[in-house]
């Protein structure tokens, strides 16, 4: 094998530990573990630990309050305790693993020719990746990062004359090769993992980057091999030894106890989740086909559920499996007959959104798929679109005044004494009654068309391309999308009224603002996807298709879009299209709309501690107030993802905590559906999951500190004061209350499904990927089974299951399990 092959290969290889780390603008949650999903977590933990420094369990403080407040179930910790060889009392335990919090914090030894190469380094990295916010270009650009800095190196004062980076070689692969050839070949992979492990922040976005080569990525390319090749060579000037460690990380005994209390507080959890799924599906018969052969005598004895009938809602309003829906729809369901579903917020529809007036197209799906469409919105009525763009241009030249203004020193101070007390007043109006500067920019905004008010997505079939993408949806494929949604949801009844409502959030000088957006929907607004769908359901050709194959539309079924400002929990419907016969039902429906949020948004205001009475205008407060670090909760609190109809949660209040995607297995006989929801949704929030954990557990590593002190750099990222790494993670303000107050529970995620046990497994044998991450204990799986009584049963590993009942997961269903002991966990 060559030197450029095992470089290549060496690359490649140590670049599975660092994660992938989006850009701010567009900011996908993630595991930052994800390179490690391949060992079990406590394994995975302890070499993080030892690679990027950072803890991979909660606190010995936030355990005891778990403790202290009953979350965690002593008989459990007992257990999980004593499987560990652990026989002392929990306080004793807790007081080991605070006394190694203790010696841990107080280690913050540096070197201080490491943070030369750091300094260096990220000054160029920031110029270089810079997505349109610097007034003053990096040269050179258009030829990649190791070009361009190897142009200036000689003009840096901060760069040594020694060494590699004296004179750089004319390949990165070439620089790479001078600085570790004089260690042993079986060294250079670990001596690159640790240097790509040094800035995680930065290396994960470059790694990103490089795999989705989008515009800028084709504009001004960069890969790992000219990143490393700079460090390495910049370390060499600096005489940093670079020989790596040849300790094998393992978890130790604190870890042990840590991973104790972790699992006893998350079987605590999960198991009262699933008593009570399990519960509601017993006491309602859902799903179970025994009781579905005697739904004729249940009639006749007037025992059918409330709610099962097969009457039509008064509407049926489908939203993202975010945590934040379960709020809203719990309420809305409160206000009428409304039935509520939940789907991931792309709604199915693996999009390019080209949205109009958008400076650049959108990926508006999860970050797990490709775009397989471009969607471009088209302007439909003439009148209103020249009425935005006059109103639009006037916005854009006063933005561009104000930021040439502000990168002119000269001109910014003759700006403010010009303007005034006016200005002062304005940035008073902001600081003090932000309620009323949203009232005003509400005002505005009503006075200025949104783009869905004159413009629709072009989802027809076009028979061009955009790049690699072809432009609109074959009439198959439009059938394909409007199924697979109706059968994973397993919407057999359809109301007059079916709306699909995506979300997005409002807040201002929030560098984290598409973090609070649809995560589906790769850090975008899930508007329009909803939109996209709509417009497919609507289409009479595919709906004449859908009822062949056997989905009974009604003539009079209209399906609308929406998006929901979780912030704020506005709802707004796009229903311009919509005929006069359906106008009551939608006044009806804004009407329970608002109730619904005023109670929704007096439930979250409740959860910030805020002291008020008014939920919508406290939300609203804090959307529009531009010194307000904690605008919403976002999806803290997140640890279970429930799979199943929306009867095994309707009567239950999960506190905003839980994902919830709508499934019926009777309508789902091959699994295929249910295959597609793990595969997927599961996916994606084991994803979401992961980020809040270690973001809580580690904000220094994981997370990104504190927001008072973040320093956005390049529209690409932020930095905790004026320069350093790439944070990775969510700020402390996302996940605590205060700096000794946490109010996300750091507990991997739970999932429940409402299936047959031997069709999860069945799915599971066909999936690696799934039986690894389960495997590894990167998140746990419960299985309601109604075709056995409705009992519970949890995923042990190697496809096997524990509950009450031991069972064969190849045994016919119409087979009783063998009774067993209860699994301790």
């Amino acid at each position: 094998m060559s030197t450029e092959s095992t470089i290549d290969d060496s690359i490649d290889a140590a670049a599975t530990t660092v994660g992938s780390l989006w850009p701010i603008h567009s900011f996908v949650t993630a595991n930052p573990l994800s390179g490690f999903e391949d060992q079990p977590f406590e394994e995975a933990v302890a070499q993080a630990t030892d690679l990027l420094g950072g803890r991979g369990y909660p606190s010995a403080e936030t355990f005891r309050t778990a403790l202290d407040c009953g979350q965690i179930d002593t008989a459990i910790l007992r257990s999980e305790l004593a499987s560990r060889g652990y026989e002392a009392k929990p306080d004793t335990l807790l007081d080991r693993l605070a006394d190694a919090d203790t010696n841990t914090d107080s280690d913050t030894a540096t070197n201080d020719d490491i943070d030369r190469v750091d300094a260096v380094l990220t000054k160029w990295l920031a110029a270089f990746l810079d997505e349109g916010r610097s007034h003053w270009s990096m040269p050179n650009r258009e030829a990649g990062f190791y070009t361009a800095f190897r142009g200036l190196a000689d003009h840096d004062g901060e760069i040594p004359n020694n060494g590699v980076v004296a004179d750089l070689p004319a390949s990165p692969t070439a620089a790479i090769e001078a600085v570790v050839d004089s260690h042993p070949e079986h060294q250079w992979e670990s001596i690159i993992e640790e240097q790509l492990a040094a800035l995680p922040g930065w290396t994960g976005f470059i790694k990103q980057r490089a795999t989705d080569d989008g515009e800028w990525q084709s504009a001004y390319p960069i890969t790992l091999a000219g990143y490393l090749a700079v460090r390495l060579s910049l370390l060499d000037g600096f005489g940093v030894d670079i020989e790596p460690s040849d300790t094998e990380p393992t978890p130790d005994a604190v870890d042990e106890i840590a991973a104790a209390f972790l699992s006893a507080w998350e079987a605590t959890y999960r198991d009262e989740l699933a008593d009570v799924v399990a519960a509601e599906s017993a006491s309602k018969q859902i799903g179970d086909s025994t009781a579905a052969d005697d739904s004729e005598t249940a009639a006749e004895n007037g025992a059918a559920a409330e709610g099962a009938s097969s009457a039509r809602p008064d509407a049926q309003l489908t939203f993202c499996i975010d945590t934040r829906s379960e709020i809203i729809r719990r309420h809305i369901e409160a206000t009428g007959n409304y039935e509520t579903h939940g789907y991931a917020g792309f709604f199915g529809v693996p999009i390019e959104y080209d949205g109009y007036d958008a400076d650049v197209s959108v990926d508006a799906c999860p970050p797990i798929l490709d775009p397989q469409h471009r969607i471009t919105e088209l302007p439909t009525d003439d009148e209103t679109q020249a009425t935005y763009d006059r109103l639009a241009g006037i916005k854009a030249a006063a933005a561009e005044a104000i930021e040439t203004l502000r990168a002119n020193a000269a001109s910014a101070y003759g700006y403010v004494e010009s303007a005034g007390s006016g200005y002062g007043l304005a940035l008073a109006a902001r600081t003090l009654v932000p309620g009323r500067v949203h009232d005003l920019l509400d005002a505005v905004d009503d006075a200025e068309p949104d783009t869905h008010e004159f413009c629709e997505p072009m989802v027809h079939h076009q028979h061009t391309y955009a790049g690699d993408l072809p432009v609109g949806l074959t009439a198959d494929e439009k059938v394909e999308y409007a199924a697979t949604a109706f059968d994973l949801m397993g919407i057999e009844t359809f109301g007059r009224v079916v709306a699909f409502v995506g979300h997005a959030s409002e807040t201002v000088n929030n560098s984290y603002e598409s973090g609070l957006d649809c995560g589906a929907c790769a850090g975008n607004p899930g508007g329009p996807n909803a939109r996209v769908l709509a417009a497919i359901c609507n289409d009479d050709e595919v709906q004449a298709t859908l009822r062949e194959q056997g989905h009974e539309i009604p003539d009079d079924t209209v399906f609308v879009a929406g998006e929901h400002t979780t912030t704020t929990d506005e709802i707004e419907l796009y229903d311009g299209d919509v005929p006069a016969s359906h106008a009551d039902e939608l006044q009806q429906l804004r009407v329970d709309l608002r109730t619904a949020r005023e109670a929704a948004t007096a439930e979250r205001a409740d959860t910030m501690a805020a002291d008020t009475t008014d939920g919508v205008g406290e939300t609203e407060r804090r959307a529009a107030d531009w010194a307000e670090t904690r605008p919403e909760w976002g999806l803290a609190g997140n640890a279970a993802f429930v799979i199943g109809p929306r009867e095994l949660t309707a009567d239950v209040d999960l506190d905003g905590r839980a994902f919830l995607h709508s499934y019926d297995h009777t309508t789902d006989p091959d699994g295929d559906a249910l295959e597609a929801i793990l595969t997927g949704p599961m996916v994606v929030t084991q994803w979401i999951n992961s980020q809040y954990y270690f973001s809580t557990v580690d904000s220094g590593v994981y997370g990104s500190g504190s927001k008072i002190t973040h320093n956005p750099v390049g529209n690409v990222g932020v930095y905790q004061g004026n320069g350093g790494d790439l944070l990775a993670g969510l700020p402390l303000q996302s996940v605590a209350a205060g700096p000794d107050e946490p109010y996300h529970q750091p507990l991997r995620l739970s999932t429940v499904v409402h299936a047959p046990v031997a069709n999860v497994t069945d799915i599971l044998a066909d999936h690696e990927e799934l039986t690894t991450l389960l495997d590894n204990s990167w998140l746990s799986l419960t299985v309601v089974d109604p075709t056995r009584e409705h009992d519970a049963f949890h995923y042990d590993g190697d496809l096997s299951w524990t509950s009450g009942t031991e069972i064969d997961p190849t045994a016919d269903e119409a087979d009783p399990a063998t009774p067993t002991a209860a699994a301790d966990d």
